[in-house]
C-alpha cells in the first residue's frame, strides 16, 4: 500500500488562508470583548430616573468657581435641584443648547434654589475655554478628569446629555441629545422647585 502522498487519486487538503483566519481570531476577540463590557455594564448598571446619584467632585475651571470654590461635590449641593450638563467644544449639539442653558440658569440663579453643573467631556481647556466665552456660559463648570463622573452616569450615548437631580439627590430626568428651547428646561426644573 502505498501512502496518500504518492496517490494521485488522493484529495488535496488545503489549509485556510492567513487572512481568512486573522479576521476569525478579530472576530473572536471582538465577541470576546462585547461579552467583557456587558459584564461590567452588568455591576454598573446606567443610572435610571428614580436612583440615588452618587456624590462625586467636580474640580471647576477658573473663573467658573461655585460661590468662590475651585470644586464642588455633588452631595453639598443637597436640598437644591441640580442640571448636569455633559458638553463639549467639539460637539455642534451643545452650541443649539448653549444659549438656552445660559438664559435658564440666569433666571434661576438669584433664587439660589437651582444649581447648574457643567461638565465638560474628553477636550481640552483651551478650546474649552473659547467656547465658554463664546456662549457666555457663567454657571459652575469644568473638566470631566479621567472621564470618572460620566462614569457615575454611566454615559455612553454622546454630547450633549443633561441629567437633573432633586433636592434629595434623586435622578428626576435625563435628556440625551440637546433641549430645543429654554422652556424645554424649565418644564423639568419647575416642577422639582414646587415639590412634584
Amino acid at each position: 500500500m502505498t501512502p496518500a502522498s504518492d496517490n494521485p487519486s488522493a484529495p488535496v487538503r488545503r489549509s485556510i488562508p492567513i487572512w481568512i483566519q486573522i479576521l476569525i481570531w478579530l472576530g473572536l476577540i471582538g465577541l470576546l470583548a462585547i461579552l467583557l463590557l456587558g459584564i461590567l455594564r452588568s455591576e454598573n448598571p446606567m443610572l435610571r430616573v428614580g436612583s440615588k446619584v452618587q456624590d462625586f467632585p467636580l474640580s471647576l475651571y477658573s473663573g467658573y468657581e461655585y460661590q468662590g470654590a475651585g470644586q464642588v461635590h455633588l452631595a453639598d449641593l443637597r436640598g437644591k435641584v441640580v442640571l448636569v450638563n455633559f458638553w463639549a467644544s467639539w460637539c455642534q449639539p451643545c452650541e443649539t443648547e448653549a444659549a438656552d442653558l445660559e438664559t435658564v440658569w440666569r433666571a434661576y440663579q438669584p433664587g439660589g434654589k437651582v444649581v447648574f453643573l457643567g461638565v465638560d467631556y474628553v477636550d481640552t481647556p483651551p478650546e474649552a475655554r473659547v467656547y465658554l466665552q463664546k456662549y457666555a456660559v457663567s454657571y459652575p463648570t469644568g473638566p470631566d478628569l479621567g472621564t470618572n463622573i460620566s462614569k457615575i452616569f454611566n454615559r455612553n450615548l454622546g454630547v450633549p446629555e443633561t441629567y437633573v437631580i432633586d433636592q434629595q439627590g434623586v435622578l428626576r430626568s435625563i435628556q440625551i441629545g440637546p433641549f430645543q428651547s429654554a422652556a424645554d428646561i424649565q418644564a423639568v426644573v419647575d416642577p422639582l422647585l414646587a415639590g412634584n
